[in-house]
């Protein structure tokens, strides 16, 4: 019997796409990262996988991933960095252990996912889908953590390899179905927001983005780094029985119909005079 790597194994029958919502928050008390856990291969193949990973090492560095997009190609290229990455302008093999700065940290995961990436598009292209279907190989990172105490960093990795930084004029950075929790965060996160205020409006932004995209679902992971300490402050996972979920979503869609309400009509559409119409 033929073996095949993990990598090619994941593609027969179809890939699992992470079909998620993802966001980091850089804020100047700290940072907050938020990944859904529900991955799609189908309309009637809906499972849980965990998007959210995190290395640390006691008091000097914290890195946190989050992942959207093709999760053969993301769980590749986190077990390459996992093993470490030949960089090719030092030629030497690194890992987020080693890497001095989140900055390089960014580089490692970045080769790691180009490299991944270009593997298994070369697998798609020679494999023959029994269905004829397009597989799908795009994916995205966002990376964040502290080394040695200096203040959080945020990057976005695309499949290229290629990414760009938060910077606190948009204290904010989205992967995956983002399109419904933007307009929260664009709306209501400064990077003075308290990190406490940033995690609740990331729920809000959650909330949207839920309540019009099946494909993302709970639960959510969480997690928060504060500046000047190299470690996690708080993991928590909201599942369906979170209470204080289930209320700010309840609030939440309670307040958007009050405020609407409160609003006046516009003069142009005013409702009509009903004895008028019927008279």
């Amino acid at each position: 019997m033929n073996e095949r790597s993990p990598e090619q194994f994941s593609l027969l029958g179809g890939e699992a796409l992470a079909m998620t919502y993802c966001m980091g928050i850089l804020v100047r008390e700290g940072v907050v990262m938020m990944g859904d856990t529900r991955t799609n291969a189908g309309v009637d193949n809906i499972s849980t996988y965990r998007k959210l990973r995190v290395m640390e090492t006691q008091g000097d560095r914290v890195i946190a991933v989050a992942s959207a997009g093709s999760l053969s190609v993301t769980q590749s290229a986190l077990s390459r960095v996992a093993l470490g990455v030949t960089m090719p302008d030092s030629g030497e093999m690194e890992t987020l252990t080693s890497a001095p700065t989140v900055f390089r940290a960014a580089q490692i995961v970045g080769h790691a996912l180009s490299e991944a990436k270009a593997t298994i598009d070369a697998v798609v292209k020679n494999e023959t889908n029994a269905r004829h279907e397009r597989v799908l190989t795009d994916a995205t990172l966002l990376l964040s953590g502290s080394i040695g105490g200096r203040r959080p960093r945020l990057f976005l990795i695309y499949g290229a390899g290629n990414f760009i930084e938060c910077q606190p004029d948009t204290p904010f950075l989205q992967i995956g179905e983002h399109k419904y929790g933007k307009p929260v965060l664009d709306r209501m996160i400064s990077y003075d927001t308290p990190l406490a205020e940033a995690i609740k409006v990331g729920l809000i932004s959650f909330s949207a983005t839920m309540r019009s995209n099946l494909a993302v679902g709970l639960p959510i992971d969480l997690i928060t780094i504060r500046s000047g300490v190299s470690k996690i402050e708080l993991s928590h996972r909201i599942g369906p029985d979170d209470e204080y979920y289930g209320e700010l979503n309840d609030r939440w869609s309670n307040a958007l119909r009050a405020a609407a309400a409160a609003i006046p009509l516009p003069a142009y559409a005013s409702e009509p005079d009903l004895d008028a119409i019927f008279d």
